[in-house]
């Protein structure tokens, strides 16, 4: 039976884990953070993603997760409405082989579907790697030593095994930040089933109305210094760039301050590699390509990448450095896409001036009509195959 140790208990992670665990390998998981987290941004799975989801036999339980469609409310600085993009249009957009959910729901699922097939180590890190060409040994915090086939690094942008295994300086830190956190209960301000939505110059401050425990809010800015906003945490430094806005974000941002450990916020950054694997050693997901949340495709990506790692390595059978370079091959035009795409959208989520602003305003309600609805499902068809 091969054996596969994966750093990494998130998207990446978890669905590796499941991939290879059905196809007959041993899988151990090690999590530093001593427990499960969740967060909570929207994610879409469609095209890959969404095939992926499938193969894995996800669909069914996320289906009960699935936020479905809703409108949006462009808002102005005072929470009062420019004008409302119908749900329509993000059903265009998304297309019949998408589901929408929470992340935290998405990494629930996954947990759910791999626990009884694979052993997950908390509070657990990588302390040393050595490889040959026979097998990987992985030293552990815990003192063990796992002897493997391959050991997977998907441990995110800010990855341990990337850094241990093939050193620093492949993460490109970008002039944001980002932050976004659950809400146990909907904030004043935000109409039942809608998302409200503020851009300004630099910054985007969105608040999901779905319902209890089926709500979040999400901001993102751009900054001199995310090192010092990271230092400053989240409370402070998203009360200090948001707070002189209305509508819900007033009540969003007093929620955080409850809970401010439920948060993800973190600096917006790219890793840009030249390979992603060497040896018995890959990096998947984050840890590896890194497209930030302003691709729209990062759990996507994640979950495609690894169905796909698990089809390569069956392909190639006992040759694993073919795998991995024959994984890579497939892999990597899609995730140099939406790395592209995601440099592109920096201009959407935090334009330059109020003209890009305004600039912005027009090519939204223009989507709005009727005409234009079917030309914006082609191209997004065309780039999600």
């Amino acid at each position: 039976m091969k054996r596969a140790v994966i750093v990494g208990a998130g998207i990446a992670g978890l669905a590796t884990a499941l991939r290879l665990a059905r196809d007959g390998w041993r899988t151990v998981v090690v999590e530093r953070a001593p427990a499960r987290r969740s967060s909570g941004y929207l994610v879409n799975l469609l095209g890959p993603g969404y095939d992926a989801a499938e193969r894995l036999g996800l669909l069914p339980a996320l289906s009960a997760h699935d936020l479905g469609l809703f409108t949006t409310v462009l808002v102005r600085a005072d929470g009062r409405p420019k004008f409302t993009v119908p749900s329509a249009i993000a059903e265009a957009a998304l297309g019949a082989r998408a589901v929408s959910v929470f992340r935290g729901d998405l990494e629930s699922t996954l947990y759910d579907a791999v626990r009884d097939h694979t052993e997950i180590r908390f509070g657990t890190t990588v302390a040393a790697v050595q490889q040959d060409t026979d097998d990987v040994r992985v030293v552990l915090s815990d003192g063990s030593t796992e002897h493997a086939d391959l050991l997977v690094g998907a441990d995110g942008v800010h990855s341990a095994t990337r850094t241990a295994v093939f050193g620093s300086g492949f993460r490109v830190d970008l002039p944001y930040v980002v932050g976004a956190f659950p809400l146990a209960h909907p904030v004043a301000g935000v109409p039942q089933s809608s998302a409200t939505t503020f851009i300004g110059p630099g910054r985007t401050a969105a608040i999901v109305n779905l319902g209890p425990n089926r709500s979040s809010a999400f901001f993102t800015y751009r900054c001199t210094d995310p090192a010092d906003e990271l230092r400053r945490g989240p409370v402070d430094a998203l009360g200090a760039a948001f707070g002189d806005l209305g509508g819900g974000v007033p009540d969003a941002i007093r929620h955080l301050g409850k809970d401010p450990a439920g948060a993800y916020f973190d600096a917006v950054s790219q890793v840009v590699m030249a390979r992603w694997s060497t040896g018995r050693v890959v990096l998947l997901g984050d840890a590896a390509w890194c497209v930030t949340l302003f691709a729209g495709h990062g759990a996507a990506l994640a979950l495609a990448g690894a169905d796909r790692l698990g089809a390569s390595l069956r392909r190639h059978a006992d040759d694993i450095p073919a795998a991995l370079a024959g994984w890579e091959s497939e892999l990597r035009p899609e995730a140099a896409k939406r790395q592209l795409l995601a440099r592109r959208g920096m201009l959407q989520y935090a334009p330059p001036s109020r003209l890009h602003v305004w600039a912005g305003d027009l090519t939204i309600r223009a989507i709005t009509l009727p005409g234009i609805r079917g030309l914006v499902r082609r191209g997004i068809a065309r780039a999600n195959r």
